[in-house]
Parts: C-alpha cells; structure tokens; sequence
C-alpha cells in the first residue's frame, strides 16, 4: 500500500457518518447518536517508491440528539469512567495541597 492510498483511506474513514449515527424512531421519538471522533495519520517514503504509512481512529459517544414533536433537544452521554478519574485527580491534588499547607505551617512553630 502506497501513501496515496492510505491518505484516501484515511480520508474516507473520517467523514460525517462516523460522527452521527443512523437515526431511529420509536413511538413518535426519533433519535440521533453522536460521537466525538479524532483521527492522525502519515506516510512516507522515498524515491525509489520505498515506505509506508498508517492512521489511527478513535471514537467516544457524545450523545443524541432527541426529536420529538418537532422540538430537537440534546442529551449528552456521561462518560462515568472520565467522571471518576477527575474526581481521583482532584482528591489527589487537595490531598497534596493540604499536606503542603500543614507542612508549612508545622515548620512555622
């Protein structure tokens, strides 16, 4: 595979049908699912028609959009797993902080 192709690959992978999903309707409801999504790549090579390249995707939900009687509102998907990271990563920066301040002030005695 040759950079051009992967470049096209690339290219055809990362297009508004990976972002929404394909709507569907229940009870008079329709719903639309979102996601955020990233993609990279590179290539190269030289001139003797030598190298490579590759790309990378990634997605994760964002929500959906909820149409029902002609009013269109979003409902953000919660990511519980990043919730409770920033939550540790925060706990661990008071616990630090907290720490220092008595430290400082036990030095102050």
């Amino acid at each position: 595979m040759n950079a051009l192709e992967t470049i096209n690959q690339a290219r055809d992978a990362l297009t508004v049908k990976r972002v929404y999903g394909e709507p569907y309707q229940q009870d008079g409801v329709t719903v639309i699912p979102a996601a955020v999504v990233m993609g990279g790549g590179g290539a190269g090579g030289d001139i003797e028609g030598n190298g490579g390249g590759g790309f990378g995707l990634s997605a994760r939900p964002a929500g959906a959009w909820v149409i029902k009687d002609g009013d269109a509102t979003w409902r953000p998907a919660i990511d519980v797993n990043r919730a409770i990271l920033m939550g540790q990563l925060v706990a661990i920066v008071m616990f630090l902080s907290v720490r220092s301040i008595f430290k400082a002030w036990a030095r102050r005695r």
